[in-house]
């Protein structure tokens, strides 16, 4: 959430910070803000609403003129959305700028022992206190306030900082919030995400958790926090900066459904080699493999419910146990992690706070920590013990599509890895998996051409108020993920329930009209979910089903029904999601929803 951009060089400031905002608008924002030096002094300008507010305000940057600043898009947490809680904040005399995502946690401590020396603060956020700090360690040595400044806050942050002494320097830091440098021949960047700068260069540094960083005109270099230089090494990004664009498409989020294919597709090829799938970043034998006594899935939102569809797979092949946290929850459990357990950790950004934060106590209780991510270089891919990536190249709706999918088949590779090694596969059952792994793709395209029925019968329930997803096992982990994708952008109230739940209460919930989508791709359940079907649709239900070709009896029992192609049963999420994306985006666009941003929500959730 939030989005930092920061450039000193030798083009104007503003126009470049903005173009880098404008390519972060996914992270989430309410309000946004730009301070530039303009070789006097720092100038601000801050706007509360859409990015384009603020580029209006500054005419698109040209009333800002110079060749340093710093800008934010913020997701209001401390105080609400607007122009004075807007970041950049400064210190009194204006001669230091800061922007920062993540939270303070000692602010208030804080803020008060700066106002009983006579700071005066303007804003609700914990941020400004950063700027009067600044201020009050500041004795002509920008990298020596910053440190000090580093030493004495708790909490979570990514910082850009302008001195208006020192013109030709800009600042950064990182602890817990993603931050990357990027270098060109023509100045120096400061980013939250890749696409910001990709445009302006390829090669960009991932800052590590208490670095800080001063940037100049033809130059970087790295500190700790105790102000001794460090090297890094930079890393070049090879994806196409077209990815990061709409291509025509009317929202990223329907750009994404169709780049499903290509992205399963390419986080499967590298993997399967020979007939027999090669996991070479799992850095695991197979005696350790065959040593696994237990595995802890931890995840949030899509993520964790690819982890709960990882459960069934995992178990069933391999036969190992597995339980799935809420990674929100997992830390403060206490959880159980003997010898012998395995922990993995699945993040779209790798930035998740709470995901990260469970990473860490695993490795400090000495468990092996897997991670799967979407993002080269974040911090779960550089502090996990192995990592797995996803490639599915830049996800910018937030609601998130193709990386979803693409943690689906990695877990399935995974499962049957771990089951062949474990000897729970014989070479004709393995053989067979790994036939409809990759048949995947291109079934996947061949529901994704079905979009106009689908798009047909989700205008009939643009003005839904409650609509229920039910289904047993796999297709249990499919309605969760299901309902979260139709309430995340239409608004829409939606749950999904255990469909042998529904007589515990949930039943009660049902209306003449309601909508109940029913998965049933699982043929040994086939027949309960069927019996579940009945009894809501005896009680005025009109239901939408979802099941594999040939399943003619479901007919019966349903209103509309959605069929998917064949595939083993373990594998019917990645196709069965399919419709149910297509619906949750169609509801969406047509109550006018802002489906790429949906509101309070943000793609990269940086703190607790």
């Amino acid at each position: 959430m939030c989005g930092i951009v920061g450039y000193i060089g030798e083009k104007q400031a503003a126009p470049v910070i903005l173009d880098g905002l404008s390519k972060l608008e996914y992270r989430g924002y309410d309000s946004a803000g730009i301070a530039v030096f303009d070789g006097e002094k720092i100038l601000t300008k801050k706007a509360t609403g859409r990015l384009k507010v603020l580029e209006n305000l500054t005419h698109g940057g040209e009333t800002m003129k110079g060749f340093s600043g710093i800008g934010h898009t913020r997701w209001a947490t401390h105080g609400a959305p607007s122009d004075r809680n807007a970041h950049p904040h400064t210190n009194n005399g204006g001669t230091i700028a800061v922007v920062h995502n993540g939270i303070i946690e000692n602010y208030i401590s804080l803020k008060k022992k700066l106002t009983d020396k006579g700071y005066q603060f303007v804003s609700e956020t914990d941020t400004e206190v950063l700027a009067h700090l600044l201020d009050y360690y500041y004795r002509g040595n920008p990298l020596e306030a910053i440190t000090k400044v580093l030493h004495r806050v708790e909490g979570s942050y990514a910082l850009g900082i302008l001195f208006s002494d020192f013109p030709e320097e800009l600042y950064a830091a990182r602890k817990d919030s993603p931050l990357i440098v990027g270098k060109s021949e023509d100045g120096c960047f400061i980013a939250s995400d890749v696409p910001a700068v990709l445009k302006y260069t390829r090669t960009v540094y991932y800052m590590d958790n208490q670095e800080v960083v001063k940037l100049h005109p033809d130059g970087l270099q790295f500190y700790t926090v105790d102000e001794e230089e460090i090297t890094k090494e930079a890393v070049t990004i090879d994806w196409d900066a077209d990815a990061a664009e709409k291509a025509g498409y009317e929202h990223f989020m329907l750009k994404e459904m169709y780049e499903q294919p290509k992205t399963v597709a390419d986080t499967i090829s590298p993997r399967v080699q020979n007939g027999d799938i090669v996991i070479e970043e799992l850095n695991m034998t197979d005696e350790e493999i065959r040593g696994i006594r237990k595995i802890h899935i931890v995840a949030c939102g899509s993520a964790y419910h690819t982890g709960v569809t990882a459960k069934y797979v995992i178990e069933g092949l391999a036969r190992i146990p597995v339980e799935v946290d809420v990674a929100s929850e997992f830390r403060y459990r206490d959880p159980i992690l003997e010898e012998g357990s395995m922990v993995i950790v699945i993040s779209q950004s790798g930035e998740t706070a709470d995901t990260l934060s469970a990473l860490r106590e695993s490795k400090a209780r000495g468990v092996r920590v897997l991670g799967i991510v979407n993002v080269v270089g974040s911090s779960i891919a550089r502090e996990a013990d192995s990592c797995m990536y996803t490639w599915a190249g830049p996800e910018i709706a937030v609601a998130t599509t193709k990386a979803y999918s693409a943690q689906l088949v990695t877990l399935y590779m995974l499962a049957m890895k771990f089951a062949r090694v474990r000897g729970k596969l014989d070479d004709q059952q393995f053989q067979s998996l790994l036939d409809d792994l990759e048949c995947l793709p291109d079934q996947i395209e061949l529901l994704l051409g079905q979009k106009e029925k689908v798009q047909h019968f989700a205008n009939r329930y643009v003005g839904a108020r409650d609509i229920f997803f039910i289904g047993r096992g796999v297709d249990y982990a499919i309605s969760l993920e299901g309902s979260l994708k139709l309430k995340e952008i239409s608004y829409i109230h939606s749950e999904a329930y255990a469909a042998g739940e529904l007589k515990h209460g949930t039943i009660s919930l049902i209306e003449d009209g309601t909508l109940v989508v029913a998965l049933s791709t699982q043929p040994e359940l086939f027949q309960k979910t069927i019996s579940n079907m009945v009894e809501v649709k005896a009680r005025g239900a009109f239901v939408m089903a979802v099941t594999n070709e040939g399943n003619r009896a479901i007919e019966k029992a349903s209103d509309y029904v959605i069929y998917i192609p064949e595939t083993n049963p373990y594998f019917t999420n990645s196709l069965a999601i399919i419709p149910l994306q297509l619906f949750a985006y169609y509801v969406a666009v047509g109550r006018g929803c802002d489906v790429d941003k949906p509101r309070n929500l943000a793609k990269s959730v940086t703190v607790e």
